[in-house]
């Protein structure tokens, strides 16, 4: 029998050819469309109007909702979908009782349907003066090009069967605060969600930078480093074992970095060792607040006279986030690599559990871990151990040693490499790497 890392191209490889067909059946005009009827709602503020079928936050929620079932009658009912809300109040962006209400549907998993990886966009739209809840405010790039690209990525996935779960969230109040990724993270973590990755996609139309570049083959991808949920004992460990470069996140980042490049035609990623822009912030950081695995997927070049604007021109520049500033075809390429992420993802197996490393002053480095759940993982093949040089922003080195809890790399010496773990199924796809210890664990 071949080893899944033999079979990359091989007859049963029906997985990895799906990926391709997947990356390939987004479409630019289903995105242009959705695009056009969030930006057709007026303004999509938080505060703004709730009643009315036309204007405003309530009637774009309801929109997406309904494009959510009609995704989920294609399917046979394979989407679960409601509202999740929450009442928001004496906040300095929300001074007055608001309900935040977003819209999530979820796809079951076959085997492991308590596992979950999570696409989500921002429902919301704001102009100059955050408060500013009546005046126009398509906020065609931001965000609607995030929401856009999650019911498309649905669309796409539904057509297809996964072990684990996927979650397609449009989330509400980002602009306000960021409440509607922090409802939906402090429910996820009350319900036991065994969440693997979280990929907030905000901002994936724009490829006309404020400075001057036009481009449309780079992605950026945002990724903090030691989780805030460190303790005082996992922090001394790390000082001398190491993880400040592999966290959850940043491996979760550098699966998607290999994704762009294997199956994403034109697109190379840039992973950034930041939580998030100077003084900036998105929704996969409530996420991340409670340790859960979570990047940002957007633009690489950002145009600032086009976000959190006033419609207006002003010495020739017209300001504002409307539709002639996002590019269709750029927004589906950004969605793709959101879609087939999610489907590796929860095709393959359960992220390796507890981890753990052995070596020191000895001339081979030894990794072992925790046995996969069989009934959770029927797909699981083995594992491979992957390592690369300290300085080294991907993995460089790999071997699938096979199902086995524990494997030896002869002569290779643990101080002069860092080193993870992956699960990989019987088609060759696999999980992010884990980091040996706390630092990178992924969880149970």
């Amino acid at each position: 029998m071949l080893m899944p890392s033999q079979r990359v191209h091989g007859e049963e490889n029906t997985q990895q050819r799906a990926l391709y067909d997947i990356a390939e059946a987004i479409s630019p005009q289903r995105i242009e469309q959705d695009i056009t009827t969030l930006v057709n709602f007026g303004t999509r503020h938080t505060l703004s109007e709730t009643k009315s079928d036309t204007r405003g936050i309530g009637a774009a929620r309801r929109w997406i909702k309904a494009e959510f079932e009609k995704i989920s009658a294609e399917c046979g009912g394979c989407l679960e979908v409601y509202f999740q809300s929450e009442v928001i109040s004496n906040e300095k962006r929300i001074p007055e009782a608001t309900d935040v209400v977003s819209v999530i549907a979820i796809q079951r998993g076959s085997t492991d349907p308590s596992r979950y990886v999570i696409m989500s966009g921002d429902i919301d739209s704001r102009v100059s003066d955050v408060m500013d809840f009546t005046s126009d405010s398509p906020g065609a790039n931001d965000n609607a090009s995030g929401v856009a690209g999650t019911l498309e990525a649905a669309r796409i996935l539904t057509q297809y069967a996964f072990n684990g779960s996927i979650v397609y969230a449009a989330l509400a109040g980002e602009e306000q605060g960021l409440f509607g990724g922090r409802i939906m993270a402090e429910h996820a973590k009350k319900d036991g969600w065994r969440i693997k990755a979280v990929l907030n996609n905000d901002m994936i139309g724009n490829i006309e930078g404020v400075n001057g570049v036009i481009n449309n083959t780079t992605a950026r991808i945002f990724a903090e480093g030691t989780r805030v949920t460190e303790t005082e004992a996992e922090a001394r460990r790390r000082r001398f074992t190491g993880g400040e470069v592999d966290s959850p996140s940043r491996n979760l980042a550098r699966y998607i970095d290999k994704i762009a490049d294997q199956y994403i035609e034109n697109l190379d990623t840039m992973v950034i060792y930041r939580l998030d822009r100077f003084g900036r912030g998105g929704h996969h950081r409530p996420f991340n607040d409670l340790g859960f695995p979570g990047i940002r997927i957007m633009e690489t070049n950002e145009n600032y006279t086009r976000q959190h604007q006033d419609l207006r021109t002003e010495d020739g520049i017209a300001y504002g986030d409307t539709l002639d500033g996002v590019n269709f075809d750029y927004a589906a390429k950004l969605t793709g690599l959101n879609a087939v992420s999610l489907a590796a993802m929860a095709w393959a197996p359960n992220p390796p559990a507890n981890v753990e490393i052995a070596g020191a002053v000895q001339p081979s480095t030894t990794l072992k871990w925790e046995a996969l759940d069989t009934q959770q993982n029927p797909q699981l093949a083995g594992y491979k151990i992957y390592w690369r040089h300290t300085d080294a922003p991907q993995w460089e080195f790999s071997k699938f040693v096979g199902n086995v809890t524990q494997a030896t790399l002869d002569n290779v010496v643990i101080d002069n490499y860092f080193f993870g773990v992956a699960s990989v199924n019987k088609e060759g796809l696999e999980s992010p790497v884990v980091y040996p210890g706390p630092a990178g664990s992924f969880g149970l």
